[in-house]
């Protein structure tokens, strides 16, 4: 017997926890952080207590309690008994937070079975972030962590990688992995043979993207499939189809960058390789630098590794990566840098602020809104531009964020200028995919309004939380 059990990404975007058993074997497709349920109770000042072990997450829903799925040391850290691992695997479709952060609670012994791309940005995260029991997927400390356990070595999980057109044999189920454009490298589609039928799993996909082809691949396989059931998201399944490519990205903001008589400053996600490679064209062709952090050269370096991405390097003769203003002064710099940080200071192509805003029409300077307090040092200056390259807030949590950035950029003049497209597909597309795959049954995740895709077929179910749903 095989079933279906979802523990996220229901009437949510993102969060997806779905749990596979066929027979004997347990297998998640995907573990990822539900923001929507973490915002509902926490914030930046009230966060779950990891003195508490796993309780919190537990307590608040934001983990499901299950038997024989988590770390050990968080089980008994609550006041719980020590469980025998009941998991066989994860299969993990991309490295966006919303599927692989909560990875980290998950017992050391289950394997995460992903692309080459995704673990390279899992591994650049881990490298760059202070170290927290909600972002230690590659490796954790055990805890309670003591004083004498913090030059112990981390606990490593097991990664094993796969490409397309190969054939994973987990338990009972065999898994084809099928590539899929979306905003972030390394995304996959599934397609699961149980021993009562075949499971298609979409994952996040696109396609009106740079690289159609790899979704039209994954739709293909599934179509040949002749799956019994497909679990799809919905991201925008309310939205029309538009003429939002990376393509206009480029066009756009590349006029932008021409005609901006000062600094040119972009923000977007790095994990994003298509607009990665976009802004980086937009500033060759314009004659201009491109400025990037420390950080950003951390997760190029990654990139690098994998030749099919096609990204600069982080010694590129275009790249420059800007030195942090605390880091300029007269004391040895290196006692006040972060370990990823100190490994690249004698790179030859590091810039402080201060050679930066003194030929400001010479940069194209990436700069998230968290770091906004770098504008302090880089003065801008009138004429400026900064082009907002990432999705407008969808919920009050961002709109806050917006009006800050906003003061931000009232504050030094900056004209903002928004060019954006999705990684997720359309409503039009998502309905011809699925009359594609034609699947006997249907279960839409990963959207807010699933009730949509009964407009698109009789055949979807929509999905309750903890419920289980033979295949």
């Amino acid at each position: 017997m095989a079933s279906l059990t979802f523990y996220g990404g229901i009437k949510e975007i993102g969060g997806n926890k779905i749990l596979l058993q066929d027979r004997d074997t347990r297998v998640f497709l995907d573990f990822g952080m539900s923001f929507g349920k973490r915002n509902m109770f926490f914030e930046e000042f009230l966060t779950p207590r990891t003195a508490n072990g796993i309780g919190d997450f537990l307590e608040m829903g934001l983990i499901p309690d299950i038997k024989g799925v988590y770390r050990n040391d968080l089980l008994t850290h609550f006041g719980r008994k020590a469980e025998e691992c009941e998991i066989d695997a994860v299969l993990l479709s991309h490295a966006h937070a919303d599927h692989a952060n909560y990875i980290c609670f998950l017992n050391e012994e289950i394997p995460v079975y992903c692309g080459q791309a995704a673990k390279g940005i899992l591994d650049a995260v881990q490298e760059t972030s202070q170290r927290k029991i909600e972002n230690e997927v590659i490796n954790f400390k055990k805890r309670p962590l003591f004083r004498k356990d913090f030059k112990a070595p981390p606990v490593e999980r097991s990664f094993r990688l796969f490409k397309t057109g190969d054939k994973l044999k987990i338990g009972s189920i065999e898994v084809e992995p099928v590539h899929v454009d979306h905003s972030v490298p390394g995304a996959y589609g599934f397609i699961i043979h149980t021993s009562e039928g075949t499971v298609v799993y979409t994952g996040d996909l696109r396609l009106h993207g740079n690289n159609p082809k790899m979704t039209h691949d994954f739709v293909k396989k599934a179509q040949d499939a002749k799956p019994d059931v497909m679990i799809t998201e919905g991201t925008r399944i309310g939205s029309k189809k538009d003429d939002r490519t990376e393509e206009a990205v480029y066009a756009e903001s590349s006029k932008i960058a021409k005609q901006t008589q000062g600094m040119v400053l972009a923000d977007f996600n790095f994990k994003d390789v298509d607009r990665l490679r976009t802004f980086y064209r937009i500033a060759k062709e314009a004659g201009k630098k491109m400025v990037i952090s420390f950080k950003h050269a951390c997760y190029l370096e990654k990139y690098s590794k994998d030749r099919k991405l096609n990204c600069p390097e982080s010694k590129d003769e275009n790249i420059l990566i800007l030195k942090p203003k605390r880091m300029t002064g007269t004391y040895d710099e290196r006692d006040y840098a972060e370990k990823y940080i100190k490994e690249r200071l004698d790179y030859p192509n590091v810039v402080t602020a201060e050679e930066v805003r003194k030929k400001q029409d010479n940069y194209l300077v990436v700069l998230n809104f968290w770091y906004f307090n770098e504008l302090v040092d880089l003065k801008p200056v009138k004429g400026s531009t900064y082009i907002h390259s990432s999705s407008e807030p969808f919920n009050e949590e961002m709109e806050i964020s917006e009006q800050r950035a906003d003061n931000w950029l009232a504050k030094f003049n900056l004209r903002r200028e928004q060019s954006h497209c999705s990684g997720h597909a359309c409503g039009q597309d998502l309905k011809e995919l699925i009359k594609a795959v034609d699947p006997k049954v249907l279960y839409p995740i990963h959207t807010e309004k699933p009730g949509k895709f009964r407009d698109l077929t009789m055949k979807t179910r929509m999905v309750k939380e903890g419920q289980k749903y033979d295949v």
